[in-house]
């Protein structure tokens, strides 16, 4: 990654702080934002400098077209701080490379790699003291980009806004989390927007996630568009389900987000010699090795939630629990990536990044 400290960033710093006002230890994810954001424009064909401005509102048009036509994109990343007070970042490059990826098939300019990561660094150490130390806490950073240009012709806009917003946080879930397979909606088709942080994706998971949380359930894990006989991802994460010792999930596709925690898992996976099969996931094959017995644990991964287990699901009015165990790879797995993301274990992948 690149790192030109020429790069000009104009910062101007909030007149007071509101960070004595927050209870640290009663978060509720992605409620509470830091006192700054970093923001740069597209204009005449080229991205401007980055700027560094207090947190707060932003002035657009109605008719800005990011309202009318859903062009926005974005990504999720954690900061940490280590005991020695080092800030850290968890492979930032490939959030970097796929925001670009999810822009370019929004038709949205790609972001300078200098500009992002310099106006990244620049505001975590502006706002190092809203990173705080333990393991667990983290800074929830949220880039994103929108199409700003007025007018409602159905085009792509010819001016956009780039922004980083950060929000101190603790766990993504509290509770069990119970999951329905889902037997009419999708979250994506071949040939859409799967793959990309699109907000639109987002958007249009709502309505179906609400039906399921009527029926006692948390989340949906989504099956294929075609004939909703495969199981693909859950709303905010990868999917893994483990059948005996054996790992599975489904292959990345135009329809399924690239994870980083997820192909971190999986390379960590690799490292212990526990077996990862990419493939397609049948329903029936869940469900039959659920009545098996042999069905042992179904969790997601993500940044905001990192791992999470699932502790049942439900599929055509059947109500399946998965066995609760001592020894799961779903916490053996977010205990190896946190202490590399916290700098309490080796490196030997070179993911973290040092803030410097």
């Amino acid at each position: 990654m690149k790192n030109d400290a020429t790069i000009d960033i104009d910062i101007k710093r909030a007149p007071s702080s509101k960070i004595d006002s927050i209870d640290f230890e009663n978060l509720k994810f992605g409620h509470t934002f830091t006192d700054h954001m970093m923001t740069c424009d597209y204009e005449d064909g080229a991205w401007q400098s980055p700027k560094i401005v207090p947190y707060g509102p932003i002035s657009l048009e109605p008719s800005a077209k990011v309202f009318h036509y859903g062009q926005a994109v974005f990504e999720g990343m954690k900061a940490f701080k280590d005991d020695s007070d080092k800030i850290w970042l968890f492979r930032p490059d490939e959030n970097f490379k796929r925001i670009n990826k999810s822009a370019n098939r929004l038709a949205i300019p790609e972001f300078p790699e200098e500009h992002f990561f310099n106006a990244l660094e620049a505001l975590l150490k502006l706002e190092k003291d809203w990173i705080k130390k333990g393991f667990g806490n983290s800074l929830y950073i949220r880039p994103f980009v929108i199409a700003t240009e007025p007018g409602v012709l159905a085009s792509p806009g010819t001016t956009y806004k780039f922004m980083i917003i950060c929000s101190p946080a603790k766990s993504y879930y509290n509770g069990e989390v119970r999951v329905k397979f889902s037997e009419k909606y999708s979250r994506a088709a071949d040939g859409g927007v799967g793959f990309a942080k699109a907000a639109g994706n987002y958007g249009a998971q709502f309505y179906p996630t609400n039906l399921a949380k009527e029926e006692g359930y948390q989340q949906i894990i989504w099956t294929d568009a075609n004939t909703h006989q495969f199981l693909e991802e859950a709303g905010t994460m990868n999917i893994f389900f483990r059948i005996g010792d054996t790992l599975i999930t489904s292959p990345t596709n135009d329809r399924i987000l690239d994870g980083i925690t997820r192909k971190s898992l999986m390379t960590l996976a690799k490292e212990f010699n526990i077996t990862v099969e990419e493939r397609r996931v049948p329903v029936q094959e869940i469900i039959n090795a659920s009545k098996a017995g042999t069905l042992k644990e179904i969790f997601g991964t993500g940044t905001a939630a990192v791992i999470n287990p699932i502790s049942g699901f439900g599929y055509q009015g059947e109500k399946h629990e998965l066995p609760k165990l001592s020894d799961s790879y779903a916490s053996f797995f977010k205990d190896k990536l946190m202490k590399i993301q916290y700098n309490l274990a080796e490196d030997k992948f070179g993911w973290r990044h040092l803030v410097s």
